[in-house]
């Protein structure tokens, strides 16, 4: 009882000391605001829509479970997870967080994975996409687009390495539960799957179109309300001094481990924020540009609080816990700053390995093909998302319609 009274004023009072922080700085706080809303309305919702309602199309048709069986003799030797795992995992990688955590949540919902299951599948198959890394924090920030090969190799290395770990997650409660790792690849038997999954669903193939839109969207509007609202707050912390107070903190650690201490308010702030601390850190003036890599790795790989949210708010509706998540979150950044570390001379300094200037189909394509796609995305995003929402109210009236 004591502890619920705790936690009650505990709540309580964040809330209303981030209430009276909006009414101290309106201005800033609406500054605030207005970036995350763009950010959103540009990019994230016209970015990730496409990937949300194909995989809601997937598995409505049954090809995810076709997915599945192909790669189960994969998955389970690997991450002790069914082979279904597979497609959180990819799309996950393709399209950046948190596509891994909506993924795994459906095919829990779904009862295709246990929720030991889910927790494996969630602490691994939420990552940065290509587009973010080497377009944003390699190109735009760093402006050296050779530095995504390296971040990209131990973002996604380092990923692969927590799902190994985290494959003994949970295995005390799955004693009674055995898993044939000796399966063989069977096409017939994974179209069988695949045609059965589809039969047992009764919807229409417009019903199942206008679902998957919806869905998509609900998902993206608590997406873009997390961002917006983490936008503002990770400026309000830095108004009223709580970002630098604590900042002084990680400076003794940041001493202890031989990194520049100037990097720990940017540190600090993309722990809250990966896209403001990535560009914190490029900025900052330091010559050491490996421990700058070390610190963005460490940040790609933690998510930040603000797609930590977004991803309990995803599971919140199964009784996949949020804990395991974000243990691997710790767990993935340890990875990705040694592998930086390890890989920086490989796979930077003696970069004429991958130099691709030297092939002469290829030379001004790497420099301009980030920024292209980007400006492009920027030019007709906001019209994506204003398409998908209005198809969504259309959804939502039809559906009240029947009712």
């Amino acid at each position: 009882m004591l502890k619920q009274i705790i936690k009650t004023l505990l709540l309580a009072s964040i809330t209303c000391f981030i209430a009276f922080a909006i009414l101290k700085f309106p201005m800033d706080a609406t500054e605030a605001s207005i970036r995350g809303l763009t950010l959103w309305w540009e990019k994230v919702f016209p970015t990730l829509l496409p990937f949300f309602v194909i995989a809601e199309l997937l598995l409505g048709f049954g090809v995810v479970k076709f997915i599945g069986i192909l790669c189960e003799p994969i998955m389970r030797p690997i991450f002790n997870v069914p082979g279904v795992g597979s497609f959180a995992w990819v799309m996950g990688m393709a399209s950046g967080y948190p596509t891994g955590a909506k993924i795994s949540a459906r095919l829990r919902e779904e009862n295709q994975i246990t929720q030991i299951e889910g927790e494996r599948l969630v602490s691994f198959t939420n990552a940065s996409s290509p587009l973010f890394i080497f377009g944003v924090i390699s190109v735009g920030f760093f402006v050296d687009e050779k530095l995504g090969i390296l971040l990209a190799v131990c973002h996604y290395l380092g990923n692969a390495l927590v799902g190994i770990c985290m494959r003994f997650h949970g295995r005390t409660h799955e004693q009674n539960t055995q898993h044939s790792t000796k399966q063989k690849i069977s096409i017939m038997k994974a179209l069988q799957e695949m045609h059965r999954t589809r039969l047992n669903d009764p919807r229409p193939i417009g019903q199942v179109l206008g679902e998957a839109v919806l869905n998509a969207v609900k998902t993206l509007v608590m997406v873009g309300g997390f961002i917006i609202i983490f936008s503002v707050i990770t400026k309000l912390l830095f108004l009223i001094g709580v970002t630098p107070f604590l900042a002084k903190g990680f400076q003794s650690f940041f001493h202890l481990l031989s990194l520049p201490i100037d990097l720990a308010l940017p540190f600090l702030s993309g722990l809250f924020e990966i896209t403001i601390g990535g560009s914190m850190i490029s900025h900052e003036a330091t010559d050491n540009l490996l421990a700058q890599l070390v610190v963005v790795s460490f940040i790609l790989a933690f998510h930040g609080f603000s797609v930590q949210a977004q991803v309990a708010s995803i599971i919140a509706n199964t009784d996949i816990r949020f804990t395991p998540y974000f243990f691997a979150r710790f767990l993935h950044g340890l990875f990705a700053s040694l592998l930086t570390i390890i890989l920086f001379k490989p796979l930077y300094l003696n970069r004429q390995v991958f130099d691709m200037e030297e092939v002469p189909v290829s030379k001004g394509f790497q420099q301009s093909i980030w920024t292209d796609f980007i400006r492009v995305l920027e030019q007709i995003g906001p019209l994506i998302t204003f398409f998908a929402l209005g198809v969504a109210i259309i959804v939502l009236y039809r559906r009240k319609q029947h009712k």
